[in-house]
């Protein structure tokens, strides 16, 4: 079992510890409720460093990239950031990625942990002889701060202004000296901000933060914060034998080039389901895996995710509808064991009050 940077603060901060992706990683330290609301109102620091980080450059670094992910690259601006696909060729999704341009000849992409060395593979064996790939993540520590009270809290360790950094842009910066990546992707929803550095940087940033009122916050807290939004979880809502249009993330998806399993993706016969947002009308949970049952009793999809909203008090859960029943309003029936639970199909994301496309400045004064 791997560990991060900060494995030693987590067990000396009394942090329940679990397996994921290959690490042995927090996954509540007071408590996913208690968490979860300090991300809503104030800020937590998540330990994001399982998370795998490349460096692709050369001339034909964006024509490669554009030719394995499925958002648009070479229109990148240097400063952007865009999330997308890795996919098969028959469309399905070995991993979802976001591709920060570092300059013009030179793209930094974050992946999954569980994923990594395939993903690494993958793209090595899809890039141009001349196109440079490196794997820099046993040397990249990543801290995610987010929350309200986040740009208070860098803007006092950081020596460079961040009040101009917008949604889904990245800039170098200053901490204690030695330059940084810092952008906003957050998974939360919450405004927020990604933080690149070294092993050594990574666990003063992490204490001088908790210093600075924020709280750490584990993996349960994060699941239950990005399902409130609807973002998809790899392994749940996205998967290789999934074709990656049904997840509804169009935005995701160039329509205008050509990548690896496009033809599939953007043929509209492959697109069988639709990822969509359940509410149940209790408090008790679905859980992947749950089958989706119209009222008719005629099995109509699966649950992928699913717990408790506590924003929301009631459970909620994300699963793939056939599309002739996948009308949002529709009633359904969630069989969680013994259990019939009655739902609604609904529109995500469920929580509607998310300061992630909020301009920093609003959170300054």
């Amino acid at each position: 079992m791997k560990k991060t940077f900060l494995y030693p603060s987590h067990v000396s901060r009394g942090a329940t510890m679990a397996p994921f992706g290959g690490f042995d990683m927090p996954i509540q330290y007071e408590g996913i409720i208690a968490e979860h609301f300090h991300t809503r109102e104030s800020a937590t620091v998540f330990d994001t460093c399982h998370m795998g980080e490349f460096i692709i450059k050369g001339p034909k670094a964006a024509a490669d990239l554009d030719g394995i992910v499925s958002c648009p690259v070479a229109s990148m601006q240097i400063g952007q950031c865009r999330y997308g696909f890795i996919c098969n060729e028959e469309g399905g999704v070995l991993d979802d990625q976001i591709v920060y341009r570092m300059g013009s000849g030179e793209f930094f992409m974050v992946v999954n942990a569980g994923t990594q060395d395939a993903d690494f593979d993958w793209v090595k064996n899809h890039i141009s002889p001349a196109t440079l790939l490196s794997n820099v993540s046993q040397e990249t520590g990543k801290i995610d701060l987010q929350g309200p009270s986040s740009p208070r809290i860098i803007g006092k360790l950081l020596a460079d202004p961040i009040s101009g950094l917008k949604y889904y842009r990245w800039m170098y910066n200053v901490y204690k000296g030695k330059r940084i990546i810092v952008s906003r992707t957050g998974y939360t929803g919450e405004i927020g901000f990604e933080i690149y550095l070294d092993e050594r940087q990574t666990v003063q940033f992490w204490d001088d933060c908790l210093a600075l009122g924020a709280k750490p916050a584990g993996l349960g807290a994060r699941d239950t914060l990005r399902l409130e939004m609807g973002f998809p979880l790899y392994g749940h809502e996205l998967d290789e034998n999934r074709n990656a249009a049904q997840s509804g993330f169009s935005r995701a998806i160039s329509s205008d080039k050509t990548f690896i399993g496009s033809s599939a993706v953007l043929d509209p016969a492959n697109t069988q389901e639709l990822l969509r947002g359940i509410t149940l009308d209790g408090r008790r949970t679905a859980r992947s895996g749950d089958r989706i049952y119209a009222e008719s009793g005629e099995p109509i999809g699966v649950v992928t995710s699913g717990s408790f909203s506590p924003c929301l008090e009631r459970a909620i859960a994300m699963g793939y509808v056939a599309v002739p029943h996948s009308v949002v309003g529709r009633r359904v029936v969630v069989a969680a064991g013994k259990n019939q639970l009655p739902a609604t199909l609904t529109t995500m994301p469920f929580y509607q009050w998310a300061t992630a496309r909020r301009a920093i400045s609003e959170f300054l004064t």
